[in-house]
């Protein structure tokens, strides 16, 4: 017997369906809000003891960050991040490779160097901050 066929012994309502109907297009909306919000990726956020640097993906330049080890070198090429060097024992940040799509992120915990890649911002977004999340 066929799954739709089972479907008519069961005991559902007309408002069943309906209800059914409305989670699932709650669900595809929420999608394309997900969707529509990340954009592509602009800019790479490096965070470290020295404070917080923003640079654009698009624009190739090597990046020095020093931390409580030595300096770290990341690299914007392509429209990607990486890690270079790192004096860190593993280097495991090197490891991580290239970071191009948004919400990537690599870091050297040891030289305590965190390297993100942020999408375009939000329109009407301005002046939503962390703590409103």
């Amino acid at each position: 017997m066929a799954w739709w066929a089972r479907l008519r012994d069961l005991p559902l309502k007309p408002y069943d369906f309906l209800v059914l109907l409305v989670a699932a297009g709650v669900i595809v909306a929420f999608s394309l809000l997900a969707l529509e919000r990340s954009g592509p990726p602009v800019t790479v956020e490096i965070r470290s003891d020295r404070g917080d640097r923003v640079y654009a993906l698009a624009e190739d330049r090597t990046i020095t960050v020093s931390g409580p080890l030595g300096d770290t070198i990341l690299e914007i090429r392509d429209g990607a991040v990486r890690f270079v060097d790192s004096p860190c024992r593993d280097r495991i940040c090197v490891a991580a490779g290239e970071l191009s799509a948004t919400g990537q992120w690599a870091a050297c915990l040891p030289n305590r160097v965190f390297a993100t890649v942020t999408g375009a911002p939000i329109p009407g977004a301005e002046g939503v901050d962390a703590s409103t999340f």
